[in-house]
């Protein structure tokens, strides 16, 4: 861009532009140098050229610069016109602003001659309008006790307060103190304060007790004989899903609700000077606003429409700093309302005598609440007569769903038809409506949950009534506390500032609840605590007074007690059997109060069994108050009505729960009858005892004692580890006395000390038929691995090994069939209820976890629990060995009363003359007995177990029929016949037995008939079944098959080495 670009040139000599930029911008320097131009114009050789050319650009630059002047001209003339007309105006301003200086002085002299006849104008004027307002102000006042009547008919309890009080402070105005007229309308005043502060008290006292009308639904009581209607229409919005101090502090919010500028007990107007709230307009629209409801000039229908998002009673109050916090607060409505008493109560200054009153009505109010609900449950229950049993399994559902409901023997459990739930319910220590699932259990803890419930939602309400209390007071302390002691707290309920409540508070409010909880906890257990009387006493003494001594106050034990001392409430039983604890605590004492709850009306049985459906209401109780509770009282949740249901269960319940319970066991299993097998048992076995399951009557009562002592342990789950003690303390000395019965039965027998062996012990554990033994629940037997072959080999080893202890005595055996069946029925007896302890044992530790694991860990209180210390599978385990035991004994017995009656074979020569036509004596003896046995134990076992009796006699058979022939010198063919017709009325027998496999049985005896009839075959053609049939038979056996003697056969000298040669092929 050149410099000659921003001149002013017209477009019809635009062509100087180009001329001017073949200008050298040298000749435009600021510091013009011409001798370098002079020495080129001199050197060139065109001289007249350069300065032609030079005058050339001479003449463009002379043009561009008579186009530049021409342009600029006209605007410089403009500006110079332009310049002259400011200088003339400034001129004219100048005279101007002087005459005005001259105008203002005379101005300023004539107003200062009338200014003090102005000043009196207006002093005169300001007079005369607060008249007014003061003669308007005494019209007002004389209308406010009507008003203030009106407004509490209509329960605007905040307007009525806020009237009064503005009024009050209104009369001690400077200038309306010395009007006569007023003197009525202060007295009237003076005795509407304490008329307001009954209504109101009288109002929070029914919304502390869920009474009022804007009592949360959820939470208002449904008795009958309420007077006071309860709304339904608020929903208890915020039950236990926060601490109700930080729902007190939500509804008091960054506005500080409680405070409003002033908080010493007393109401004062926000305005500066005191009354200006009442001066002109703002005073005529806040005291007229009622009277023109009724026809006045529209003021009441802008204070509706404001009203509109604010609570119904306080429709009517003046706006102020409370109502707004109100109108915002997204409190529920009961909390809303509890808070606008508490509020009105410190405006009328009665914050102490509030408090004093609650404290002396709360203990007599409650024990009211309580007998009222338990009356009106009682009329409920029996105006539903009908429908009590439904009840109290759907009540007692909800808690043991699941739990006990393995524990539960059902109502109609028959054997054989015999109905056995009042066999069993005799061997109880507890009626059928006292057991853990009885009726008596369920509404017991119908009725609690109900009653405690009730107390949680009154509680609740005191929490909120107790934190703004002492927030006010503590205001109070504050203002009137110097600065170096603020910072002390005092956590005992007799100190400044519980004497500024009255002595209402949150501690308080708990230790009476709990007091009443633990008096009624006590009559439905018909326990008898002299000390918690003797403390309620006290306590109501000490609230008598209104201001305690000094002495008083230093003499209490600690700052937040309870109305008692729960653990020193527990009744001290003397030392005189176990008898008389017992009585003392089921027998109502003569001890006891006579103004009691009238539980007796609904809960017909009553005792220290119903202590397990006391412990869970009390528990779930502990942990919603302790959730309730500030974090300055969190101490209390450490201690009270829990400590004393669990001091109260482990001291007296869990002792005299098991000495019950191990008297019941004692006379189970010391009873005659009880290891006696049924004498009219039903023809086949049942594995459902419902049904028939002969168990005996011993181990069904342990059985059954051991369940229900177990489903104590399921509704006290702290206590499960005692209560698991227990019933393993029952169930080893009831496996003594199994281990004794059996001991009877096979004491000095061969079979005992047979399966006492390592070697047979060992064979018995590899035999395929050990999978027919019991088994733990859920696990996989694996008896049934073994192949074939192996299974042959462990027979042939248990037979010799049994054979081996031939000669076998008859003194040796168990001839007795009576012991046989107590044996079989042991067995069967053991496994159920080893495998009703299993399954209990997995219930319980299920149970228990759950428990354990469902249970929030509250930071104000925990509950340790002990755990068992042995696992009940344990003992399942041994009452199954026992069971195992008993069956082995049996097989074994069989085995060897086969070898018993087969040993004769050994003595007899079977070299007949004639066809017998019936088996030999020793068979039939043993085929007859073999059906007799299975007859009687049919009932008594199942069918798997009968194999595993009976399974084991064929093998034997076949074994000891086989080896016989070695002690045989000479057989005949009528010997042969004999033999074979033995086998066949052996497997005739075994085979009607159902539950033993008839194939196994005939291929067994098949093979003796086979061996036997071989000796009927001559040599050559018992060489050529040898090389067919190598494996049928042992090297052994067929050696024996050479030597005994057959009439008409002959046997050539090489007889066995040839034979030998064929089998070592």
């Amino acid at each position: 861009m050149g410099i000659f670009d921003g001149l002013p040139v017209s477009r019809d000599k635009a062509y100087l532009r180009e001329d001017l930029l073949r200008v050298d911008e040298s000749w435009a320097a600021a510091r013009f140098d011409s001798l370098p131009h002079v020495v080129h114009i001199l050197t060139s050789k065109d001289r007249e050229g350069e300065v032609q050319y030079l005058k050339e650009q001479s003449d463009i630059v002379e043009e561009v610069v008579d186009e530049v002047v021409h342009a600029y001209h006209s605007g410089f003339n403009k500006a110079i016109q332009n310049y002259s007309q400011i200088l003339r105006l400034f001129s004219e301003s100048a005279q101007s602003v002087g005459a005005l200086k001259v105008d203002l002085a005379d101005a300023k002299k004539l107003l200062g001659a009338h200014n003090k006849q102005l000043h009196q104008l207006w002093y005169r004027s300001v007079t005369l309008r607060h008249i007014i307002a003061l003669l308007d102000q005494i019209e007002g006042i004389a209308k406010i006790p009507a008003r203030i009547e009106k407004f509490v008919a209509e329960k605007q309890f905040y307007a009525a307060v806020q009237l009064h009080v503005q009024s009050t402070l209104m009369l001690e105005r400077e200038g309306l103190q010395t009007v006569g007229a007023l003197q009525d309308v202060r007295s009237e005043l003076t005795k509407l304060r304490g008329s307001l502060f009954y209504k109101v008290l009288e109002d929070l006292h029914a919304h502390l007790y869920n009474k009022g009308e804007y009592s949360s639904a959820a939470s208002s009581m449904n008795d009958d004989d309420d007077a006071v209607p309860t709304t339904t229409a608020v929903s208890f919005s915020m039950n236990n899903s926060q601490p109700l101090s930080r729902r007190t502090r939500l509804l008091k919010g960054d506005n500080q609700v409680g405070v409003y500028g002033i908080g010493d007990g007393s109401y004062r107007p926000s305005s500066v000077d005191g009354g200006s709230s009442y001066d002109g307009h703002d005073e005529d629209g806040a005291f007229d606003t009622h009277d023109e409801a009724n026809g006045g000039d529209g003021t009441l229908k802008d204070v509706k429409v404001a009203s509109r998002q604010i609570p119904a009673w306080l429709s009517y109050s003046t706006p102020d700093e409370f109502v707004e916090a109100m109108r915002k607060s997204d409190a529920p409505l009961h909390v809303k309302y509890l808070h606008t008493m508490v509020e009105c109560l410190c405006m009328l200054g009665k914050v102490a005598a509030a408090g004093a009153m609650i404290c002396q009505r709360l203990r007599p109010t409650i024990h009211e609440i309580i007998t009222a609900k338990i009356k009106s449950h009682a009329e409920h229950v029996n105006s539903s007569r009908p429908a009590i049993g439904q009840a109290a399994r759907t009540a007692t559902k909800g808690y043991q769903k699941g739990q006990l409901e393995s524990y539960q023997l059902p109502k109609q459990k028959r054997q054989n038809g015999i109905l056995l739930s009042g066999t069993l319910s005799a061997v109880s220590p507890v009626s059928p409506v006292m057991a853990p699932m009885g009726t008596a259990q369920a509404a017991a803890k119908e009725l609690l949950d109900s009653i405690m419930d009730t107390i949680v939602r009154i509680f609740e309400n005191h929490v909120i009534v107790g934190e703004l209390l002492e927030s006010k007071s503590s205001q109070q302390m504050d203002m009137n506390t110097p600065k170096t002691m603020a910072t002390e707290v005092s956590w005992n309920p007799d100190s400044e500032a519980s004497h500024a409540t009255g002595g209402y508070s949150i501690g308080f409010s708990l230790t009476v609840l709990q007091s009443e909880c633990q008096q009624l906890i006590c009559e439905v257990l018909r326990a008898t605590p002299e000390a918690a009387s003797a403390d309620a006493a006290v306590q109501t003494a000490r609230l008598a007074s209104k201001t305690p001594s000094k002495e008083k106050r230093e003499g209490s034990e600690e700052g937040l007690t309870f109305a008692f001392r729960f653990t020193d409430a527990t009744v001290p039983v003397p030392n005189q059997g176990a008898d008389l604890v017992r009585q003392g605590w089921r027998g109502r004492g003569p001890n006891v109060s006579q103004e009691g709850y009238g539980s007796a009306a609904l809960l017909s049985e009553q005792g220290i069994y119903l202590a397990a459906s006391v412990y869970r209401p009390v528990v779930q109780f502990t942990d919603k108050i302790a959730s309730m509770l500030p974090q300055k009282y969190s101490q209390l949740g450490n201690d009270g009505l829990l400590a004393f249901v669990e001091n109260f269960v482990k001291d007296h319940f869990l002792p005299t729960m098991f000495v019950d319970y191990r008297k019941g066991v004692q006379q189970a299993i010391s009873s005659p009858a009880a290891f006696r097998p049924r004498t009219h048992a039903a023809a086949t076995y049942t594995p459902s005892v419902e049904k028939g399951r002969p168990v005996l009557q011993g181990l069904l009562a342990i059985d059954f004692l051991a369940k229900e002592v177990l489903g104590w342990a399921q509704a006290m789950p702290k206590f499960a580890g005692e209560l698991v003690k227990y019933v393993q303390t029952f169930l080893e000395r009831t496996y003594e006395r199994c281990r004794t019965a059996y001991m009877e039965a096979v004491l000095e027998k061969q079979s005992y000390m047979v399966i006492g062996r390592h070697d047979v012990e060992s064979l018995m554990r590899l035999d395929p038929a050990s999978a027919y033994l019991p088994n733990s629940l859920g696990q996989p037997n694996v008896g049934n691995s073994a192949s074939d072959a192996e299974a042959i080999e462990v027979e042939m080893e248990m037979s010799d090994l049994l054979l081996n202890l031939r000669p076998i005595k008859q003194e040796n055996l168990i001839r007795d069939d009576n012991k046989l069946i107590l044996l079989a029925s042991l067995s069967d007896s053991l496994e159920y209820v080893a495998d009703s302890i299993e399954r209990l044992g997995t219930s319980s530790r299920t149970s228990y976890q759950a428990e354990m694991s469902g249970q929030p860990k509250s930071p104000f209180h925990t509950r340790t629990s002990s755990a068992p210390p042995k696992d009940l599978a344990s003992f399942a385990e041994e009452y199954r060995k026992l069971a195992i035991d008993c069956l082995k004994v049996l097989r074994v017995e069989m085995q060897l009363e086969t070898i018993f009656h087969m040993q004769e074979m050994t003595s007899r020569e079977y070299f007949d003359d004639q066809d017998a036509e019936e088996p030999d004596d020793f068979i039939i003896s043993l085929t007859s007995q073999i059906t007799r046995r299975d007859e009687e134990m049919a009932p008594f076992v199942a069918g798997v177990k009968r194999n595993y009796i009976f399974g084991g006699i064929y093998g034997i058979a076949a074994n000891a029929s086989i080896k016989a022939l070695a002690d045989m010198k000479c057989i005949n063919l009528f010997g042969v016949q004999q033999i074979c017709r033995n086998s066949i009325a052996l497997e005739q027998a075994l085979s009607a037995i159902p539950s033993i496999d008839s194939e196994a049985v005939q291929l067994r005896l098949d093979r003796v008939r086979t061996y036997f009839e071989l000796l009927n075959m001559p040599f050559e053609a018992l060489l050529a079944f040898i090389i067919e049939h190598e494996q049928l038979f042992t090297a052994a056996e067929y050696a024996n098959l050479l030597k005994v003697q057959v009439p008409g056969r002959e046997i050539p000298a090489d007889a066995q080495d040839r034979v030998s040669e064929i089998l070592c092929r």
